[in-house]
């Protein structure tokens, strides 16, 4: 197989210099199996991707029968395909009454595109108000929003008008003014070490947007479709977004993202221009089959209420000296050590022995856990004695 990772290297655009590179040959539940034959417990679900683990039945079933009718037939918004409407109808049941439309596009980062767009033409304002160390996706609009400056420099310039206040810094709030035309924020940041909202941080920002007429946009790109405990983060912190922004999870792992708000506010988009937002291949109807059969067995099967439990079994055993706190949520969590260094060793000897671990963007001194949440308490049980073991491994290095 060396001369198919050489191809590899040599002919797919990198986005680090080394990539851990691994093989793969195929997946199943939770493990991914590479060309050689080793299989490793995956404990990051292609990032929070792969919500009901890999090659789900159910979803498998629902992309062989939609392939088997049609793909793709026309640019979003024209035709009426069955899965790409009850994917939105679904949606819609299971959303507070004021995210009632959705708008079904390719990736979380064209969602966002969208979603400040939207809010553009809703509020007639220019302003954005985005978070320190945010990270809502790559494209120019979404970098633009992106929290950390060492990321996007070399892009500038970027969207005029954007500016950061500081995750769960109250006295921030007063950034927001009459000139803000929305607050981009995750509900819980990602890329910044799994942050969650503290002291009721996200109804106070829901309350200062009221006031000045700004729109709140919550990024659940990673924390919606379950992973949190709840079907969307925001259900956690009783306050309604505006716009709501999703992707990742919710494709069963195919790519796919979509924003959701009003009526009256999608309307927008279809007039006075007409066409505001377009996407060829947005609502493609083979990933939305598939996106409606992961809500549907999230819903059906009652996996996102296993999810809080399945919280408590990590927290209960990844108490070892080398960690100093787990932030996070549900499966959306995040060991933290003392340097980068442990987290770096821990994640690539974790990968040696099969269980795959990863990094986050910003915060450099810890691992990523973000298992497929239909993961068993057996697989979570091997995969911390595993994390453990490396822990006693290297302790002595660190200690």
């Amino acid at each position: 197989m060396k001369s198919f990772e050489e191809d590899f290297l040599k002919y797919q655009a990198k986005t680090t210099p080394y990539p851990l590179g691994i093989s793969i040959d195929f997946a199943k539940g939770s493990y991914v199996y590479d060309n050689d034959g080793k299989s490793y417990l995956d404990f990051v679900a292609g990032v929070s991707a792969c919500t009901l683990g890999h090659c789900h039945p159910k979803i498998i079933a629902a992309i062989k029968n939609q392939v088997d009718r049609y793909l793709h037939v026309m640019v979003y918004g024209e035709f009426a395909l069955k899965p790409s409407v009850n994917l939105a109808k679904e949606l819609a049941n299971v959303l507070p009454k004021k995210l009632e439309v959705t708008y079904l596009v390719n990736s979380g980062t064209e969602a966002i595109e969208g979603a400040i767009k939207l809010a553009k033409r809703v509020t007639g304002r220019a302003e954005l108000i985005s978070a320190d160390n945010a990270y809502h996706g790559s494209t120019h609009g979404s970098l633009s929003l992106l929290g950390a400056e060492q990321q996007k420099k070399a892009y500038r310039p970027l969207l005029p008008g954007v500016k950061f206040i500081k995750f769960n810094d109250q006295n921030d709030l007063e950034k927001i003014s009459t000139k803000t035309a929305a607050v981009v924020l995750e509900t819980i940041q990602g890329g910044a070490g799994f942050i969650t909202p503290k002291n009721n941080y996200l109804k106070k920002i829901r309350k200062r947007c009221d006031s000045v007429g700004a729109l709140l946009i919550l990024d659940e790109i990673q924390p919606g479709f379950g992973r949190t405990g709840k079907l969307f983060g925001f259900e956690h912190y009783d306050v309604i977004p505006d716009i709501l922004v999703m992707g990742k999870g919710m494709g069963g792992g195919l790519p796919i993202g979509a924003f959701s708000s009003s009526t009256e506010f999608m309307n927008l988009l279809s007039e006075n221009p007409k066409l505001g937002h377009i996407t060829t291949f947005g609502g493609n109807p083979v990933i939305a089959a598939a996106a409606l059969e992961t809500l549907r067995v999230l819903k059906q099967e009652k996996i996102i209420q296993a999810v809080p439990e399945k919280e408590m079994l990590f927290r209960k055993l990844l108490k070892h000296p080398l960690v100093k706190q787990i932030n996070g949520k549900g499966l959306m969590l995040a060991p933290l050590f003392e340097t980068e260094e442990i987290a770096n060793k821990v994640v690539l000897k974790s990968m040696n022995k099969g269980l795959i671990l990863f990094w986050l963007l910003w915060e450099k001194k810890a691992i990523r856990i973000s298992p497929p949440l239909n993961i068993t308490k057996e697989e979570i049980e091997k995969g911390c004695t595993l994390l453990n073991e490396i822990f006693d491994e290297i302790q002595d290095d660190f200690c």
